[in-house]
C-alpha cells in the first residue's frame, strides 16, 4: 500500500489568514497594493527671489539717502569766514583764491587737497590751514623773502629767495646784493656763500668755474673752494677792509 502524500496534505491543511488574525493585521499592504498619490512638489523658492528683487532697491534707496545727506551738508555748511595771516606780499583775497576757500565750497569737505593750490605761488613757502566748526577756515602762511638779485647768463635779472626760488620782480629792494657770473650756473653755492657772509654787508657775489669773489662794503673775499670759505669765514672780521684770499690750507691777507 503506497505511503500517503504528505506534501498534498500540508497544502490542504494550510490556513488562510483571516481578518481576525493578529499576524495578518501586522503585515502592511504590499507595494503593489499602495495607492499612488500625487508627486511631492519642489520647495517654493519665491521668497528668495523676492529678497533678491528687494536688495537692489535697498541699495538704491541707501545711495539716494547718502547723496541727499552729502548735498545737504554742502549747502547747509558752506565756508562763511576765512582768516588769513602771515602775508606781506600777497593780498588776503589772493590767498583765499589760491587756497580754494570760497563761499560756494562746503566747509565739511575742505582739506589739504583743496588748499594745495597755495604752493603754486612762488611767494608761499609753507602754509597751515585750520578748520573751525561750523564755517570758519584759518590760513597761516610763511612767505619767501628775497635775498638777492640774480643776473642770469641770458642777461635777465630776477629776484631769488634763499632756496633759489625765482620770485616775481615787482617791488625788488634796491639794497639786495647781486649774484652774477659765467660758466655753469653756481647759484646754490653762491647763495650758501651769501648766507655765510651775510653779516659783513655783502654787495655782490661773482662766480666762475675757478671760484667765488665776494665784494664787501670795504674789502673783498676770494676762494676757490666753498668749504674752505665756510671754514675760515670767521677770519674776515679781523680784516673787514682788506682783500682776503681763502685757501683750503689757510688765509692770505692783501693790502
Amino acid at each position: 500500500m503506497p505511503p500517503p502524500d504528505r506534501s498534498s496534505g500540508r497544502r490542504g491543511n494550510r490556513r488562510k489568514p483571516s481578518s481576525s488574525d493578529p499576524a495578518a493585521q501586522a503585515e502592511g499592504p504590499s507595494p503593489t497594493d499602495q495607492e499612488t498619490g500625487p508627486a511631492a512638489s519642489p520647495p517654493d523658492h519665491a521668497p528668495s527671489r523676492t529678497r533678491r528683487r528687494r536688495l537692489p532697491w535697498a541699495l538704491i534707496l541707501g545711495g539716494l539717502t547718502l547723496a541727499g545727506a552729502l548735498v545737504a551738508s554742502w549747502v547747509l555748511l558752506p565756508i562763511r569766514q576765512v582768516t588769513v595771516g602771515g602775508n606781506e606780499r600777497l593780498k588776503a583775497a589772493q590767498i583765499r583764491q589760491l587756497a580754494g576757500a570760497t563761499p560756494e565750497f562746503g566747509w565739511l569737505y575742505y582739506g589739504s587737497w583743496r588748499a594745495r593750490g597755495l604752493l603754486n605761488s612762488p611767494w608761499i613757502q609753507s602754509a597751515v590751514v585750520t578748520r573751525r566748526f561750523p564755517d570758519q577756515v584759518t590760513i597761516q602762511v610763511t612767505e619767501r623773502q628775497p635775498v638777492a638779485l640774480w643776473k642770469r647768463t641770458d642777461r635777465e635779472t630776477v629776484m631769488v629767495a634763499a632756496d633759489g626760488t625765482v620770485l616775481p620782480q615787482a617791488g625788488a629792494p634796491a639794497t639786495l646784493p647781486v649774484i652774477q657770473g659765467w660758466g655753469p650756473t653756481r647759484l646754490p653755492d653762491a647763495l650758501t656763500v651769501l648766507r655765510a657772509l651775510g653779516q659783513y654787508n655783502v654787495k655782490s657775489v661773482m662766480y666762475s668755474p675757478s671760484g667765488f669773489k665776494v665784494k664787501l662794503a670795504a674789502g673783498s673775499v676770494w676762494s676757490g673752494d666753498v668749504q674752505a670759505l665756510l671754514k675760515y669765514a670767521g677770519s674776515i672780521s679781523m680784516y673787514p677792509d682788506k682783500n682776503i684770499n681763502i685757501y683750503p690750507w689757510g688765509v692770505s691777507v692783501q693790502e
